[in-house]
């Protein structure tokens, strides 16, 4: 009987520390922060006006220096990209699903729900499915995003439906939105970030 409540005692203990070792790199005490990070943590409040909390925010705070380029293009998303804000949630949306990285996909999809992409759209992304009933712009940029994404390069016709409908700044930004949502991603599965507490994650794997 002691051995067995001892093997059960042993299991519970092994399986929190499974729980508490989930995320691999959790946001870091003020206490615990160097001067750099405290810096890094000041600029970011500054940039946008709020403390930082975790997400690849916390994550990339253990290389200081990486903050501001990184809330800079944020902030560039934002308020000056060449894509419309729907536009530009939608390649984030993209960008999510290909990484599976609830942790972006969550409020990207409400901003996406909000500057008027389909709830159609939004739920063929979660599902992995190329939308149908796309607009013209949505389909350029969704064929555009997903052949970089999964080809690593975009075919010709693809390339100039993009250019007709945006110019080259239409396709740097797309580009570059795949790429920086790819980065926050990237680091974010590698630290397991998980979604903020009491929120559900819409993204399943892909199956292998």
């Amino acid at each position: 009987m002691n051995r067995l409540v001892f093997a059960v005692s042993a299991l519970a203990l092994v399986s929190g520390l499974k729980v508490r070792a989930q995320e691999r790199m959790p946001p870091i005490p003020p206490e615990k922060m160097t001067d750099a990070q405290k810096k890094a943590a000041q600029d970011y409040k500054e940039l946008r006006n709020q403390t930082l909390g975790g997400g690849p925010w916390g994550v990339i705070l253990r290389v200081p220096d990486l903050m501001v380029p990184s809330v800079q293009f944020r902030i560039h998303n934002q308020k000056n990209s060449a894509l419309s804000p729907k536009l530009t949630e939608f390649a984030i949306l993209i960008a999510a699903r290909h990484w599976t990285n609830n942790y972006e996909f969550l409020p990207h999809s409400s901003a996406a729900a909000k500057d008027g992409l389909s709830p159609e759209i939004i739920a063929a992304i979660v599902d992995g499915r190329r939308p149908a009933k796309m607009a013209e712009d949505e389909e350029a940029v969704y064929d555009f995003c997903n052949e970089l994404l999964h080809n690593q390069s975009v075919t010709d016709p693809t390339y100039a439906r993009m250019l007709a409908k945006f110019g080259e700044p239409g396709i740097v930004e797309a580009a570059s939105l795949e790429g920086y949502y790819t980065y926050l991603s990237m680091l974010m599965n590698v630290a397991r970030t998980p979604v903020p507490p009491g929120s559900k994650p819409p993204l399943a794997p892909f199956p292998k």
